[in-house]
């Protein structure tokens, strides 16, 4: 007990002292193989390297290096240009559009940051032109964005299919049934707060010419999505495919990406996969470690002393969840807790794919809320908004996403319907 409170300390003390969360785990892996395992500094190696042995973590880097080459080109562009026009006729229909655009751009995305950028940089100053105001223009781009990690394909989903050895096929069917309802969910509140900004007639001439300038566009998440479900290509091969499609277009057909802009984005893509692949390896071996301590099946036993049902269970985890969320990123919080929650889920019965994709809303959520909210951080860099108003504008899209986590908390056929 001395040495857990110990630990618990020397972790609270690295991150008030703002240790990068690297060097937080590093200190956290040392101090538990030598206190609760044989103290081998060997095994602590071998753990890291069978975390990273694996061929469905290329998929990571290959759909991080899509989305950047996405953003710097014209899919985005085009995408909002034929959502704008297929809403016209509906009252505040770009903002809808831009809620939608959002949903599109993430199924071939993975990222709810690059799907900020891509697609909130053309969406902002859309709005504010047709005089949507601030306040809410900037709520529907950052909060619509985080549809990039719950709409399939998803870099967090990947990453929770690797440490819980889920299907991450699975785990992307599991999540077209919530992203569609998220998606819808936030549509039908951007119309009814713009209601009174008047639609406009059908434009047959301009949907058509956006229709044909952004038909290769329209076609990549079909591709990409019919190809997974359809099991003609896993999610590492896929996510080849995507990239190499988005290079086809952005180079060949749209001509948006010249060669420096795809040196800018290898570097890019490099930068944040040397901070994603340690921290994966490092929680990775802390899971292995506490698997073969019996950690988790203590817990859960510890848990079922004073928790008695399902529901009870839920609602805990999903208030711990968005506590997390607010004070870790979504990648560190899948990889430190998603190993001990799957256990704990199971023996409430909780189907493995709905808890990957309950976790996968609430840090969703989490990328909205202070003060590690990523999606906050991200807008107010890339828009120069006071965050302030950030805040303020999400505001009332966070009690939207919290109604409708507990919709697909509580009703697990949402997600599960395509997977059974």
């Amino acid at each position: 007990m001395t040495a857990g409170i110990l630990l618990f300390l020397i972790i609270i003390g690295l991150i008030i002292l703002r240790v990068n969360i690297v060097g937080v785990l590093l200190v956290a892996i040392a101090y538990i193989h030598f206190i609760w395992g044989d103290g081998a500094f060997v095994y602590i190696i071998e753990d890291m390297w069978i975390a990273i042995d694996k061929e469905v973590l290329l998929a990571i880097p290959l759909f991080i290096l899509c989305g950047n080459v996405m953003s710097k080109g014209d899919i985005a562009k085009r995408l909002i240009t034929i959502m704008q026009e297929l809403t016209r006729p509906i009252p505040g229909g770009l903002a809808v559009a831009s809620i939608l655009t959002c949903a599109v751009f993430a199924a071939i995305s993975g990222s709810s940051p690059v799907t900020l950028i891509a697609v909130g940089s053309i969406a902002y100053p859309g709005l504010l032109k047709q005089n949507y105001s601030r306040r809410f223009s900037m709520g529907a781009v950052v909060a619509g964005s985080t549809l990039g990690i719950i709409i399939p394909p998803s870099i967090p989903m990947i990453l929770y299919g690797i440490v819980t050895e889920t299907s991450i096929v699975d785990l992307f069917k599991g999540g077209v049934g919530p992203g569609i309802f998220l998606a819808l969910m936030l549509s039908f509140y951007s119309f009814f707060v713009n209601r009174h900004i008047p639609s406009q007639a059908y434009d047959i001439k301009a949907l058509t010419l956006a229709l044909k300038k952004g038909i290769w566009s329209l076609l990549m998440p079909v591709i990409l999505l019919g190809g997974i479900y359809s099991g003609y290509f896993s999610p590492t091969e896929s996510a080849a495919v995507a990239l190499a499609y988005s290079l086809f277009i952005e180079i060949f057909i749209h001509r948006g990406v010249t060669v420096r802009d795809l040196s800018d984005t290898a570097v890019e893509t490099t930068i944040m996969l040397g901070t994603l692949f340690p921290l994966l390896a490092i929680a990775f071996s802390i899971n292995m470690l506490l698997t073969s301590q019996q950690i988790p099946a203590a817990l859960t036993a510890w848990v079922g002393s004073f928790v008695s049902n399902k529901i009870t269970f839920i609602l805990l985890i999903n208030v711990l969840l968005l506590g997390v969320g607010c004070i870790m990123d979504t990648i560190s919080a899948i990889m430190v807790l998603a190993p001990l929650l799957l256990q704990l889920g199971q023996a409430y019965g909780i189907d493995p794919v709905h808890l990957g994709i309950m976790m996968t809303v609430n840090l969703e959520i989490g990328l909205l809320t202070p003060p590690v909210g990523i999606n906050l951080i991200v807008a107010m860099t890339a828009f120069r908004e006071d965050f302030g108003l950030i805040i303020k504008g999400v505001l009332p899209f966070i009690f939207l996403m919290l109604a409708g986590l507990l919709v697909i908390s509580f009703v697990p056929e949402l997600t599960l319907w395509l997977v059974r």
